[in-house]
């Protein structure tokens, strides 16, 4: 068992008080900055919440709300005209129009405000909830690390631009975390004493209903023997699928049944600067979307394989969180639309490669402190919120243009939707630094996505002499060994 031994009084609060001190100010300098961009600057350049008004369109629609409701059409949620002068259409599941429902009862203009409110404090959570994974017990040390990582990630290009289009993304991320994360039992209480965790996974399983993706959580619960999860999973978004057929079940047999959900074309130009997948890297490299589909298929399973493979390997050697980051990984580049907002995940993984990279100086291993703390840093430079001015006069993104995604030119989605697929488009004649800067997530993702694997095989088998390692969490005792890990500099 992973015990702690008992620091003299006054000794053990010290760091931990510095730390949280340090992390209050670290996170109040980061959000003060971001209060400063917004007052000083319009709003075009801080937020412009279209994905938050399909959200809210589409909740109105499930409420029969005219205009945006028509009763004659069979499918009033799918066949609506969309949002906007893109005519943005609603692309989630009829569950998620549902679950959007109570969204749409907000004004619209206390709506933004609630969004950027809950993005920041969905941030916060879910660092805090992988902190918990991780073994920190809930003290001023895991406060402090949570407001220190955060103030690390804010500025990144993942996380402003879900905060700027009002998406949901960073929500997600941490009902999936807190479900995965938190211990087999409740406090205090044995695996046998009917007081366990029964419902770990149903949340993820939710958290697919709303977005798919997060269905790669199912296979690699699967891998990693962690069954009853699985079914849970499985559960939950039956769940959300049940639901939606009985509140819209006209909606849910277009969705289901007409193959709404396997074309990813609906969501727009799948060659586009901004979906950081596979299917987006194959498809500008090709120069043709139809094209790239038999290439990209082949792709994705083997990618598919290989990383859900690795995160359960990961997991049953007592690596539960970086498993969990492996499989979303894998579930952001197998996916067919994977928007530079969907990465908010490397904010986890940049925490947890920090945590290692402390756990490693402690044991005085140099090489890797210094190669997990590079890499912790390299993850929040690489998908940092760089102003596109540094690099280039044209700002091909508009105001938004931030990160290393908006340096190469990009063609206006509304290309898309006025000629269809066109050789001409921009994505397609990207060379040299362009198809390096405009393929930046992805290529970052297949990076990391092979770092992990070699680790997974690596790592040797759980025994004896490696329960103390921090972070390690011995199978089936994660709910025993809740509160006993500690912040190695602690």
């Amino acid at each position: 068992m992973l015990t702690r031994p008992q620091a003299p009084a006054g000794k053990d609060k010290a760091p931990g008080r510095w730390l949280l001190l340090v992390g209050l100010g670290a996170f109040a300098l980061a959000l003060g900055l971001y209060v400063i961009y917004t007052v000083i600057h319009p709003k075009s350049f801080t937020m412009d919440p279209v994905d938050l008004a399909v959200y809210r369109s589409g909740g109105l629609i499930v409420r029969h709300i005219r205009p945006l409701y028509d009763p004659r059409l069979a499918a009033p949620l799918y066949d609506w005209v969309g949002y906007g002068k893109l005519h943005l259409p609603f692309t989630y599941t009829p569950f998620a129009a549902i679950a959007f429902a109570v969204i749409s009862f907000v004004p619209w203009w206390l709506s933004q405000q609630l969004s950027v409110a809950v993005d920041i404090l969905a941030l916060l959570a879910a660092l805090w909830f992988t902190l918990g994974g991780l073994g920190y017990r809930r003290d001023s040390v895991r406060l402090g690390a949570t407001l220190l990582g955060a103030a690390a990630v804010f500025w990144t290009e993942p996380v402003l631009r879900t905060i700027y289009l009002g998406q949901v993304n960073l929500v997600l991320m941490a009902l999936i975390i807190w479900d995965l994360c938190q211990p087999d039992t409740l406090p205090n209480t044995g695996p046998d004493t009917g007081k366990s965790r029964w419902w770990k996974g149903f949340g993820t399983g939710v958290a697919a209903g709303i977005k798919l993706v997060p269905l790669i959580f199912i296979p690699y619960l699967l891998l990693a023997r962690k069954f009853r999860q699985a079914a849970m999973a499985c559960a939950g978004f039956a769940f959300t699928v049940l639901l939606g057929f009985a509140i819209l079940p006209g909606d849910s047999t277009r969705w289901w049944f007409d193959g709404l959900f396997v074309q990813g074309g609906r969501t727009g130009f799948t060659g586009w600067a901004g979906n950081q997948s596979l299917d987006g890297l194959i498809t500008r490299l090709t120069g043709s979307i139809n094209g790239a589909r038999p290439a990209w298929v082949a792709v994705a399973v083997l990618a598919a394989a290989v990383g859900v493979t690795g995160a359960a390997l990961l997991d049953r050697k007592g690596y539960p969180v970086p498993g969990l980051l492996m499989a979303a990984l894998t579930g952001l580049l197998v996916s067919p639309i994977s928007w530079d907002h969907h990465w908010v995940w490397i904010a986890p993984g940049a925490l947890v490669a920090a945590h290692y990279a402390i756990t490693a100086a402690r044991r005085h291993d140099k090489k890797a402190a210094w190669g997990l703390g590079i890499l912790a840093a390299a993850i929040v430079a690489w998908f940092g919120a760089w102003p596109a001015r540094l690099f280039t006069a044209k700002l091909n993104l508009g105001n938004d243009s931030l990160g290393l995604l908006w340096i190469p030119r990009n063609t206006n989605p509304v290309y898309y939707q006025w000629y269809g697929d066109r050789p001409w488009f921009t994505e397609y004649h990207w060379h040299g630094l362009a198809l390096i800067a405009g393929n930046a997530y992805v290529l970052a993702g297949l990076g990391l996505l092979g770092l992990l694997l070699a680790i997974s095989l690596l790592l040797p088998q759980p025994t004896k002499e490696h329960d103390d390692e921090p972070g390690r969490i011995q199978a089936g005792t994660q709910g025993s060994l809740r509160g006993r890990l500690r912040l190695p500099a602690a």
